[in-house]
């Protein structure tokens, strides 16, 4: 099978991803700016190798490993991850980092690049019901802490774009939106400011049976995606014999506010002690967005797996296991 090397791999999309690659029979190479993941990716049979992309010099520690095939860019946090304000991290990161990945590539004859981008490069069309469409001229927000972060995606994505027409190397670019999977930290940051992410709050007011409330429309829909069917969509990119391009993830239908709590409910309330819950018209609406996800089917074979019911269902689990304990950690850590 062939070699993927994954960087970002002790982060929440990379952790899943090269897990799950290492399960369907794939050498997986695993890298991350931590020094130590605490022996966790040995315990799966994957070499994990501690390097920071955005310093040229560290990318000799790869020079034992023959033959990449594929190289998975998941590394760097997004301002909702960041204590504090720091907008040379991004540039660091997704700029200085994204070209030292590519070079690499080039220089290793590898012959396939993935890459996640935030989609507050699409932002104007947020609250839109119009489908947000793949292939669409990148923006950003002009104001806010997810400002500099966007320009240095979007300029990531320039770069992968020069090295396919300069250098011919196949690139697969994912526009993400929110992605659920467990993690035992609930919370993020709005500029900055720590807070409990959206449903993990209605997650916990579900087990306690505490009331929940939905504010403004609950009609308003958004993209609910689960993260074990973006491992999946990594592998179809893989695999794919297309040079690649931009694809939106997503299952191309949103689900209402209501129906998000309503399961939520169904499958972390006991049965005994239901949540109710409380509408709360007046205040303002939740976000609401919708992908396009013809290309990503037409062209790479792929649709999600996982029904939002499913995708609960799923969570749970994952929430009782905490496979990743060894490299995360648990809950308390956080709090």
């Amino acid at each position: 099978m062939k070699k993927i090397l994954i960087f970002g791999a002790t982060g929440h999309i990379g952790a899943y991803t090269s897990v799950f690659l290492k399960k369907m029979g794939y050498t997986v190479i695993a890298s991350g700016k931590r020094i130590s993941d605490n022996g966790f990716f040995i315990s799966q049979g994957i070499e994990y190798i501690s390097v920071d992309v955005s310093s040229a010099d560290q990318f000799q520690k790869f020079n034992h490993i023959k033959d990449i095939d594929t190289v998975v860019f998941l590394a760097g946090n997004a301002p909702s991850k960041m204590k504090g304000y720091n907008p040379q991290y991004y540039i660091d990161m997704f700029v200085t980092g994204t070209l030292n990945v590519l070079n690499f590539c080039v220089s290793n004859k590898i012959e396939k690049f993935i890459f996640t981008q935030s989609r507050a490069d699409s932002n104007y069309l947020m609250g839109s019901t119009t489908l947000v469409p793949a292939d669409i001229m990148k923006k950003f927000p002009l104001t806010g802490d997810h400002s500099i972060y966007s320009i240095c995606k979007n300029t990531a994505v320039d770069l992968i774009e020069h090295f396919y027409n300069q250098h011919g190397l196949k690139r697969f670019v994912f526009r993400l939106p929110t992605i659920y999977g467990y993690h035992p930290d609930k919370y993020f940051y709005v500029d900055g400011a720590k807070k409990m992410m959206s449903y993990r709050i209605f997650m916990e007011k579900a087990l306690k049976g505490e009331p929940i409330e939905i504010w403004g429309d609950p009609m308003k829909k958004k993209e609910i995606v689960y993260i074990k069917d973006l491992s999946t969509l990594i592998q179809h990119a893989i695999e794919s014999d297309k040079d690649g391009g931009m694809y939106n993830f997503g299952r191309g239908e949103g689900i209402s506010l209501e129906e998000q709590v309503k399961g939520i409910i169904d499958v972390f309330s006991k049965n005994e002690n239901k949540s109710e819950i409380v509408y709360k018209p007046d205040n303002p609406n939740s976000r609401q967005f919708i992908h396009d996800v013809s290309k990503t089917k037409e062209e790479l074979g792929f649709q999600v797996e996982f029904n939002y019911w499913d995708l609960l269902r799923d969570f749970k689990k994952e929430m009782e296991l905490n496979q990743f304990e060894l490299l995360w950690g648990n809950p308390e850590d956080y709090d």
